[in-house]
């Protein structure tokens, strides 16, 4: 009996810290409170510090970052040097190099590095390396945007973004105008590597980035130029890809749906959908077959 009783309070202990009253519904309810680990004040803020300023935890000495530096433009110039000379492969490797040995944190000189990578790739006709490292260069840079409070329409002066390769040191702190002025020309590549991936996805989002193109000043006549031309050829290119590529889904869901009812004696061509073009709901019928 005592032994019961144990179990019965020990019981009601437990189901009691579980459940909670509620004076609105007058019912009890489960007490979410403690359903949550809780972590004492002190390691709950420094479990947030870690994720919001992991990047501060591993930087170097100013001594120890300013020689990386260093041999990273080496590296950076001598890359440079064989784009010029068309060895893009070689490049790639230096430029590889250069990204391995450079601070992560730095991030304006990590995305110079990405954003001349994605031309080499253009000029061996790697599409989809090219953009993904667009990509990366971008998103670096915008991170500097937002701790510079940039905005895109500051940056006045014309540049060209079709120059092969960002020829300027690696060494100084970027100001508004020089980030701005490598996202104009990553956009650029990004852009023209996504038109010749193709796909629905890929052409659209090389619209997306013509559009934003169009519209920053710091664009030059020629690149304004390809800018234009692309927002003609590109809506027809992307509504044939869409078009091909739901056809195929389409296909794809038909023999789908076919394995499924042939044990039935059935096949989708038994179903009618129909569109309702007032409402835009479907409808299906049930045809039986002959």
């Amino acid at each position: 009996m005592v032994l019961c009783t144990g179990h019965a309070t020990i019981f009601n202990l437990r189901i009691d810290r579980l459940t909670a009253w509620n004076p609105y519904t007058h019912a009890m309810q489960p007490a979410t409170d403690c359903l949550e680990p809780k972590l004492p004040p002190d390691e709950k803020k420094i479990s947030n510090e870690v994720t919001e300023d992991e990047e501060e935890l591993f930087k170097f000495s100013p001594e120890k970052e300013a020689s990386l530096l260093e041999e990273t433009n080496v590296l950076k110039l001598r890359a440079n040097d064989l784009f010029a000379q068309n060895a893009f492969t070689q490049a790639i490797e230096i430029y590889d190099q250069a990204v391995s040995i450079c601070p992560n944190y730095r991030h304006y000189e990590v995305s110079v590095l990405k954003s001349n990578t994605a031309a080499c790739h253009l000029k061996i006709e790697k599409w989809k390396e090219a953009a993904k490292l667009a990509t990366d260069s971008l998103e670096r840079l915008e991170k500097l945007l937002k701790i510079s409070g940039g905005r895109e329409e500051s940056a006045s002066e014309p540049c060209s973004a079709t120059r092969d390769a960002e020829l300027t040191t690696l060494t100084h702190e970027p100001n508004v105008f020089s980030i701005e002025r490598m996202k104009t020309k990553t956009m650029m590549r990004r852009a023209r590597a996504n038109s010749e991936v193709g796909g629905w996805a890929a052409l659209q989002s090389a619209h997306d980035d013509y559009q934003n193109l169009s519209k920053m000043a710091n664009l030059s006549s020629a690149d304004r130029s390809v800018v234009q031309r692309q927002l003609v050829l590109l809506p027809p290119r992307i509504k044939a890809a869409q078009t091909k590529e739901m056809g195929d889904l389409m296909g794809q869901l038909k023999q789908l749906g076919n394995g499924i009812l042939k044990p039935f004696g059935l096949s989708t061509d038994n179903f009618n959908v129909k569109k309702d073009e007032k409402t835009g709901s479907y409808s299906m019928d049930f045809k039986p077959g002959s």
